[in-house]
């Protein structure tokens, strides 16, 4: 990754480097918020090896326990800030991952913490689901997270090609446990020129299971594991691909009379959704309302998005977050995407999936490299 220290490094930041932000730029920068989500990767270690997997290393470094409860200081000083600003009882989610979380022996430890500090944090754990059996599902239940999110990545036999013999039909069983505990479940889809096509039959599936939502977004290309699927979408088919989220997110939306399951949702925001007629625009929160932390302690803006910001144990969470002037570059409502300077569509969707733009291109404000409109459109 990049080192943080120089604007020279990233062409594309405005602000100067190493200005702190004023009280009432860091006042605005929270009064704007409705939600923030902070992403929080335990460990890199892992019991899959899939073939999208964005983890260059599966043993990278990684804290115990007490640093754990130093970070979480730190984000209820930010969260502090936050209240103090909106007047309200705000609550930070925090999302745990890694990896896979369930291979570190502390996770239930910490998440009892999250679970006595509920008036100030809501989480959700993010897991494969081959560790999720009957006593984690109950102590789960218990705790009572947002939700549980494991990965179909299509059929038996694509998700199989993707993370391993009997994998599906272990995550079916996660389900189930978790299902039987009334933890809600969600499902990921990753959609890359491999299985993109298959999403309708994913979302049809989750409808079966009970799942309360189905959440996708296209493959990022980085990482050890890329080079085992058929990879980034086309325009052409990143189109087709918003054109079969619609139809699958409608269907599940209908109510037979005599289906006894709730419905499931599909989740609609998704970059460049809008232009297939699908709601309202999405637009890239990262660095805003979204900040990912490795298990080393590194941020980032996003995990798909690795631009390390610096090291909360190096600097305070909240100074980063504030100051850094990449953090900065990405909350700026005025920084218009490359390519994106004469389309009209730009301020609503910012340009598009800018970690796919950096991933591709070295910079988030390039416009979405799966956006099908003609230049003419943008002229």
């Amino acid at each position: 990754m990049p080192s943080p220290s120089s604007n020279s490094t990233w062409p594309w930041i405005t602000s100067r480097a190493g200005a702190a932000a004023t009280p009432s730029e860091r006042e605005k920068a929270l009064a704007s918020l409705r939600r923030f989500t902070f992403q929080w990767h335990l460990t890199e270690r892992c019991n899959l090896r899939c073939a999208h997997c964005y983890q260059e290393s599966y043993d990278s470094p990684e804290v115990g326990y007490d640093a754990w409860l130093e970070v979480l200081g730190q984000l209820e000083r930010l969260l502090a800030d936050w209240r103090a600003v909106s007047g309200g009882p705000r609550r930070l989610h925090l999302t745990l991952t890694g990896g896979e979380p369930l291979v570190h022996p502390d996770l239930m430890r910490l998440l009892d913490v999250f679970a006595d500090r509920r008036d100030r944090f809501s989480f959700a754990l993010l897991s494969n689901g081959h560790l999720l059996d009957k006593v984690r599902a109950h102590h789960l239940a218990r705790l009572g997270p947002r939700y549980v999110q494991v990965s179909l990545e299509g059929t038996a036999a694509t998700h199989d090609r993707i993370r391993g013999p009997g994998s599906f039909n272990r995550v079916l069983r996660a389900i189930g446990e978790l299902n039987s505990v009334r933890v809600p479940v969600m499902i990921s889809f990753t959609a890359h020129r491999g299985n993109f096509r298959e999403f309708p039959a994913v979302a049809q599936l989750a409808q079966e299971l009970g799942v309360t939502r189905v959440w996708t977004d296209r493959l990022i290309p980085r990482g050890a594991g890329t080079q085992g699927v058929n990879g980034s979408l086309t325009p052409a088919e990143t189109r087709e691909y918003i054109v079969l989220l619609k139809s699958a997110r409608q269907t599940a939306r209908r109510r037979w009379p005599w289906w006894p399951r709730k419905r499931t949702e599909v989740a609609q925001h998704r970059a460049l959704q809008f232009l297939g007629g699908d709601g309202r625009p999405y637009r890239c929160v990262a660095g805003e309302s979204l900040l990912a932390l490795l298990p080393n302690g590194d941020l980032l803006p996003c995990r798909r998005m690795p631009i390390r910001i610096g090291n909360v144990f190096e600097s305070p969470l909240r100074d980063l977050y504030f100051d850094h002037p990449v953090l900065r570059a990405l909350r700026n409502p005025g920084h218009i995407a490359s390519g994106c300077e004469s389309c009209a569509l730009e301020r609503l969707c910012r340009g598009g999936l800018r970690c796919l733009s950096f991933a591709l291109h070295g910079d988030p404000f390039h416009s979405d490299p799966g956006c099908w409109l003609p230049a003419a459109v943008h002229d």
